[in-house]
């Protein structure tokens, strides 16, 4: 076993096409991380003497092995992935009556070479068994600015590349669609971003989980407590129970970009259930939830959804305060801290108001009681004794 990438000696006797063409792979797979080691794998009959590999617009270079035991495949190691290992590779054998086919290509890429797109799912990453779902890879602003994409699968294949599109100066995207979901299009997802003539590609986009409703015979029930309507600044709980030997439980909203909350279900009342407690709620928690069930063993696979709740947050305390959000794990305290400070200016005008009041009545005592003695002088003054 050798290194790939050793020039070795000229192909003067290049092949001649007598024996059927083998097959390439490489391993861990064709898409590599920057310094990652790969393993170029090529299979042909027995019997075969030797295998080489080259790889295409580097024709003046060869790499060659023998067959391994029993004698019909052999392995070309790359110890560190690197720019001048991307690329597409065939490989032949030779034997006694003369040269293979070349194989079919195997294009080996790098990622890591450029900055991380996003990936997003349209209209939600859970999606019903038999609905439709659009997987977006995008630059991100500020980034690079791909010329194509191309989504690959945990476990899966890779899916076809993409050209990118231009929805805005600076920025390019990519949409993937799905089709008809089944069960087999649950798992993880990531993108990577490339340029035109290139084996080379991004980082790869942070996962993406992609979740599949309706595979589980099972739909859970749904509450809020105390109940779905709550005001703003106080708490609620959902509540998701199932029948059903459930070990996990997800919250979903409908529009949340977010991916839906995942809790392990714990087994009280002859029920498998899991609270999902909202902390001094805002308008932005208001809206339609659901949740399902799922095992860890398949954690892709949901059950039916539940039937939707819609929570109603009543009160306009955030819309003077739009600082409090969910994520903010102390704006619980404020809406409490309004209100007592509502309630002592209350109590201060109030006060006041009262003394006014008094003040007002006393003058109005003392101005009358004026009037009342200057009536008696003047009266005093014009009246004479009759004689």
């Amino acid at each position: 076993e050798r290194e790939v990438g050793r020039s070795l000696d000229s192909a003067s006797d290049f092949f001649t096409g007598t024996l059927p063409k083998p097959t390439i792979w490489a391993e861990p797979g064709s898409v590599i991380p920057w310094w990652r080691p790969v393993t170029i794998w090529c299979q042909g009959t027995l019997g075969a003497r030797e295998f080489r590999l080259d790889k295409e617009k580097m024709s003046e270079q060869w790499d060659r092995e023998p067959p391994l035991e029993p004698g019909h495949k052999a392995n070309f190691s790359i110890p560190h992935m690197t720019e001048e290992h991307a690329g597409r590779y065939h490989c032949h054998y030779h034997s006694l009556t003369g040269w293979s086919e070349r194989s079919d290509p195997l294009e080996l890429v790098m990622t890591g070479a450029y900055s991380k797109p996003s990936l997003s799912a349209l209209p939600s990453p859970v999606v019903t068994s038999g609905g439709n779902v659009t997987l977006r890879c995008g630059s991100r602003q500020g980034f690079d600015s791909y010329d194509r994409f191309t989504l690959s699968k945990d476990g899966g294949q890779d899916l076809p590349q993409r050209p990118g599109r231009q929805p805005q100066a600076g920025l390019s995207q990519a949409d993937f669609p799905l089709g008809r979901v089944s069960g087999l299009h649950g798992g993880q997802y990531r993108c990577y971003g490339g340029h035109n003539l290139s084996s080379e590609w991004s980082a790869p986009s942070d996962p993406l989980d992609i979740l599949v409703a309706g595979q589980l015979p099972d739909t859970p029930s749904f509450s809020a407590q105390p109940g779905p309507m709550v005001a703003s600044g106080e708490n609620v709980t959902l509540l998701c129970q199932s029948w059903s030997p459930m070990d996990t439980f997800l919250l979903s909203k409908e529009g949340a970009a977010h991916p839906p909350l995942h809790l392990r279900s714990k087994y009280r009342g002859q029920q498998y259930q899991a609270e999902f407690p909202l902390s001094s709620v805002t308008s932005a928690h208001g809206g339609t939830y659901r949740c399902y069930s799922s095992l860890s063993s398949d954690p892709y696979l949901l059950s039916q959804p539940s039937d939707p709740l819609e929570l109603l947050v009543s009160g306009a305390a955030d819309t003077t305060h739009p600082s409090q959000n969910m994520s903010d794990p102390t704006s619980g305290s404020h809406p409490q801290d309004y209100t007592v400070g509502n309630l002592i200016r209350m109590g201060v005008a109030a006060l006041i108001l009262v003394g006014l009041g008094i003040l007002l009545f006393q003058a109005r005592h003392d101005l009358g009681g004026a009037q009342r003695g200057q009536e008696v002088n003047t009266e005093g003054t014009t009246r004479r004794p009759e004689r």
